[in-house]
This record gives structure tokens, sequence and C-alpha cells, in this order.
């Protein structure tokens, strides 16, 4: 048998332990490692004393070994990841407070740093940057070998500090640097207008700490119009989700009963059932909810669940897909793991990962002459590489070719990850252009169908 150095073995005991941790996080019995998991241990162990022994140069091993667990982990599905301290800080920021960036989406597609979006009235949407801008450099430094976490790092930092993206752009021969000045990005969760007077417009940007308060001022400042609102436009277009129970309590402030969503996993402690209380305010005017290709996650959850209860019209294209439940596991040293732990359903029992919620009445959007952000090639989940297959995928294993030239999950590398924060405590009140309605077709149609909708109930009593 071969004499390993001491931190050779602390080495595999921290992975044996780690093995053992994520056994026992179930309700699965934690048994001896059977002898191929021990195999498979004895080389990994081999490779670490041959690295440590013979690289060319000095290797540290704690270094190696978290490099080792990230692999592992990063091998599971693109919205699986192991957290170092600074990440697993990075994480509270994003659902608590605001922090200086230049306020965009990005994923990997294909091994290279791409935009899925730049958030409005953020430095890098005033500055023109673009949906599936690609990402070359950032500051001079090649963003090929980079993680989304180490991205996220580098495009992030104090507020009037400066930062260079160099972009290449479809169309374009060569690549162009942009220089942005950081700001400190704070979007509102929720935002509130009237229509037409009487149609009560809402739109739901991201599911953050305090977003179902907000909605509930919105949705008490509705109530109290005169005339009384006919009908409610939710929009959640281009919304990336966030916390699932801001979701369940988003969906509550619709549904007087019924089931909002259920989670399974392996085991019965990711198992879960939400149902709606009737809490004596609900709104009972029709509604309208609009979604599209970048509404994802939580976002899905609440059109599932208003859909299925009957509860509002879904009007858009299909949504991204992202049906799985990420559990954020603390360490010890300060690290955590976010692991991907149950796939959340509709109420009829609908997994929506990698196929995503079908609108009622698709209305597919079509941008004006002069909008700043394409519309073609957004990604889904399902374009995203390594993603947890669904049923259908499963069962026919053809090719996909992807539709109308949109991305597809599986092509793609890692997480879409958003830039952007805080909500504030109230919800803030818009006044919209003359021509809005005029500029943006899928919001168009959803008051249509509320005007008619009125019209027609009037027909019917005058029957």
């Amino acid at each position: 048998m071969k004499i390993y150095s001491r931190k050779i073995w602390l080495a595999c005991y921290a992975a044996i332990a780690l093995l053992v941790f994520l056994g026992s996080y179930g309700d699965s019995q934690v048994a001896a490692l059977d002898k191929s998991n021990y195999k498979a241990l004895r080389t990994f162990t081999e490779v670490l004393d041959i690295v440590e022994k013979n690289y060319v140069e000095k290797v540290d091993m704690n270094t190696l070994v978290k490099e080792a667990i990230n692999g592992m982990i990063k091998s599971l599905d693109p919205h699986s990841a192991f957290m170092t301290v600074e990440m697993f800080k990075e994480l509270e920021v994003e659902t608590k407070g605001s922090f200086g960036g230049i306020g965009i989406e990005i994923t990997m597609q294909k091994d290279v740093l791409t935009v899925v979006s730049p958030i409005e009235d953020t430095p890098a949407f005033n500055a023109g940057i673009k949906a599936g801008d690609q990402i070359i450099m950032i500051d001079g430094q090649y963003t090929r070998d980079l993680t989304i976490s180490d991205a996220v790092k580098k495009l992030r930092g104090k507020d009037g500090t400066k930062v260079t993206l160099t972009i290449m752009r479809d169309g374009q021969d060569k690549p162009k640097d942009y220089a942005l000045v950081r700001a400190i990005i704070k979007v509102k969760s929720v935002k509130m207008k009237l229509l037409e007077k009487n149609i009560g417009y809402v739109r739901l940007a991201a599911f953050q700490e305090r977003t179902t308060g907000d909605l509930k001022k919105a949705l008490g400042e509705l109530a109290t119009q005169t005339p009384p609102v006919q009908g409610i436009v939710l929009d959640m277009r281009n919304n990336p989700g966030g916390l699932l129970n801001q979701a369940v309590e988003v969906s509550d402030l619709f549904m007087k009963s019924g089931t909002i969503v259920s989670t399974r996993g392996r085991t019965k402690n990711t198992e879960s059932n939400a149902v709606a209380r009737d809490n004596g305010d609900e709104p009972t005017c029709p509604m309208v909810v609009l979604v599209n290709e970048g509404t994802a996650s939580a976002a899905e959850i609440v059109a599932g669940a208003l859909q299925d209860n009957g509860r509002a019209l879904i009007i858009g294209t299909q949504t991204f897909g992202k049906g799985s439940v990420q559990t954020v596991i603390p360490l010890e040293d300060g690290s955590a793991l976010k692991l991907t732990t149950a796939k959340y359903y509709t109420p009829n029992g609908r997994s929506i990962q990698a196929e995503g919620i079908v609108p009622d009445i698709i209305v597919k959007y079509v941008a004006p002459a002069d909008a700043k952000t394409p519309t073609e090639g957004r990604m889904r989940e399902r374009d995203l590489k390594g993603h947890i297959k669904s049923q259908k995928e499963n069962e026919d294993q053809t090719p996909d070719t992807p539709a109308h030239g949109a991305l597809r999950e599986r092509d793609l590398k890692g997480h879409s990850k958003s830039l952007q924060e805080d909500s504030a405590q109230t919800p803030e009140t818009l006044t919209g252009e003359p021509d809005e309605l005029t500029r943006d077709n899928q919001l168009k149609s959803a008051v249509d169908i509320l005007k008619s909708w009125a019209i027609f109930k009037k027909t019917l009593k005058a029957e």
C-alpha cells in the first residue's frame, strides 16, 4: 500500500466527510461506503498525492481540494454550486442589500461570457449593452477561463469606480470597448400604475425579501381607485425569479383557495405543498399575466399557480423553464453548498423543468424600430449545459433543434446570474407615456382582453 502524506489523508478524509454529509442531509441511512466509492476516493487521494509531490511548482492543498469539490458540484447541473465564504456573503447581498455594479444578467454560452439582458436604467443599459453581447474581456483580462462567480466579482465594485468591457456583437467586425462607471443598482421589485384610467398595471421585476409587502401596498392602492379598476395586468416578463417563499406569498395575495406549488425530491424533507388562504382582501377583478422567455423560477411558480387555478389568463411566450429548487447548505468553514434538492410542480402536477409555462394565448413581442434590446435569441433553461432534463426530453432522444433561432439551455454553461437589487419599502408608482400601448403589443393585448372582458360581462347582464 502506498504511503501518502498527512495532508493528503486529511484531504481524503474531508472528501469522505463531505460525501457522508451529503448522504446524511436526506433521510437515507448513512451506511459504509461501498467498494466502488472507496476505490474512487482512493484514486482521488492518489492523484492529490502525485500532484503535491510532482507538480512543477508548489501547490496549496486547500486550494486543490476546494477546486475538486467545485468541479464535482458543477458537474451536477447549472444551478448547483460550491460557494466560498466570499461567494456565500455575495448571495446574502443579492437578496437583502444594494451594491455597486453595472446592471446586467450574465451566463456562459458555449464557454463565452454572454449578456442575458441589461437591467433598465443602469450603466450597462444606458451605455447600449445588449442581450446576446459576448463579454470577451473585463478590464483587459480575457473571460474565457472565468466562472460566473468570478465574473460577477469583477463586474461589481464600489459606486463611482470604472470597469471596461470588451464586447463582441453579431454584425460587428471586431470587439468594442465600453467604459462603464459602476453605480448603486436599485431595482424596485414592485411598480404600479393605471392604464386607461381603470386598468391596474403591476410590474414584478424580481422576488426579493420585501416583494410581498410592496405588492400588498400596491394592490391596496389599486383597491382605492375611483372608478374601481376593471382588471389587473401582472407583468412578470424578464423576471428572473428569486425567493421561493415570496413566490408562494405573492400567489396567495391573488388566490382565496387552492394549491400554489408543491416540491418533490429524493428525500421526505424536500417535499412540501403550499396552499392559498382566504385573507378576505384578495382582488376579485379579472387578471392577465404577461410572461416571456425571461420569466423564470419563482415567477413561473406564480404564473403556474394562477393558470392552473383559473385565476388569471396567461399571455406572451413560453417561459424559461427553471423548475428546480436549490437549497443553500452552510458548511463549517463559512462556505456553503447551493444544491439542487427538488423539483417544483404546478397545482395540476406539471413539472416545468426545461419546459416552462405555455401561455393560454401566445403573443410574440414585436419590438419598436428604436428598441435598445433585441428580442431574438433569448435563452431558456433547456439551453443550459448539463440542465436537468424534462420528462419529454428523456422520452425523446432525438437531437433538439432550437425553434425560431432561439438559444437552448443545453448549449450553455452556467446559470444566469442577476446583478440587481434592492427592493424599496414602498412600491413605485409609474406614469406611462401616451404611446406606451402602441409600443408594447403584448401589453396592449392584455389591456384589450381586460376591456373586452368588462364589455362582455355587461352584455351578459343586459341579456
